[in-house]
């Protein structure tokens, strides 16, 4: 019998979490990995039959491994779903088609992106591939990439063709809160490599964010919508280099 892990990283999901627990009912386990949540998430999960571990969060690289160091001993492959994400029954089962397959060292997933309640599937929000079925000892994420994180596999990557349903964005608010967040850590990454702020990057960057987004991945497929998320994308581009200016005038 191959045993089967769902973990879920948290932080304040109280909202979430239940839902993504009850569409993990095919794993043979399911642990919620939180990061100390000040609302009522590890009681909610408690309740739907997870299995919880704290870890003082320090980045997402940082905090996967330490949840594959938790698991690894005790199931022989992990799912990573993030509680704002859906497993539906499709998937559930490709999923445990692809576990008996013992080329593998891990699968690569596309995602179905709702963002302010529409499906996006361009921009570069589809196929959006995520790499989160991973065979318990053969994987590890790169601490160089702290957020966006990546994962180095020791075997043979398949791609899957069911996608996980994510809800990452529910409004503009919300869009504005995490893509502010991740600027800042890219922002602080660029600091400790020592790169500084050209007057030119301030324009040519967004424009590049811009035309890579709304033309090379698509953005205009989806209309308005694609628009208004290529302009936002861009406008993040310049925040991160207005940012990274601010760390050397500081320094």
């Amino acid at each position: 019998m191959i045993h089967l892990t769902a973990i879920i990283l948290t932080r304040n999901e109280a909202e979430q979490i239940a839902d993504c627990i009850k569409r993990l009912r095919f794993a043979d386990r399911v642990i919620v990995f939180d990061s100390y949540s000040s609302d009522d998430t590890v009681a909610i999960a408690q309740a739907c039959g997870a299995d919880i571990f704290q870890h003082e969060f320090e980045n997402y690289a940082e905090q996967r491994n330490a949840a594959l160091d938790a698991a690894s001993e005790m199931t022989d492959w992990v799912l990573f779903v993030d509680a704002d994400e859906r497993i539906n029954a499709a998937l559930a089962s490709e999923i445990r088609n692809k576990i008996r397959l013992p080329e593998y060292a891990g699968w690569r997933i596309p995602r179905h992106n709702y963002i302010f309640g529409v499906l996006t599937k361009g921009a570069g929000w589809y196929p959006d591939y995520q790499t989160r079925l991973l065979r318990a000892g053969y994987a590890r994420y790169d601490l160089a990439r702290p957020v966006h994180e990546t994962v180095t596999l020791h075997g043979a990557e398949g791609t899957m063709r069911k996608p996980i349903i994510h809800y990452n964005y529910r409004d503009m608010a919300h869009f504005i809160d995490k893509q502010e967040r991740y600027t800042q850590v890219d922002a602080r990454n660029l600091f400790r490599q020592g790169i500084k702020v050209k007057p030119q990057n301030f324009v040519l960057q967004p424009l590049r964010q811009f035309f890579w987004r709304f033309v090379t991945l698509g953005g205009y497929r989806d209309r308005w919508h694609g628009l208004r998320l290529s302009l936002l994308m861009a406008r993040y581009e310049y925040r991160k280099y207005q940012l990274l200016a601010a760390h050397w005038q500081r320094r």
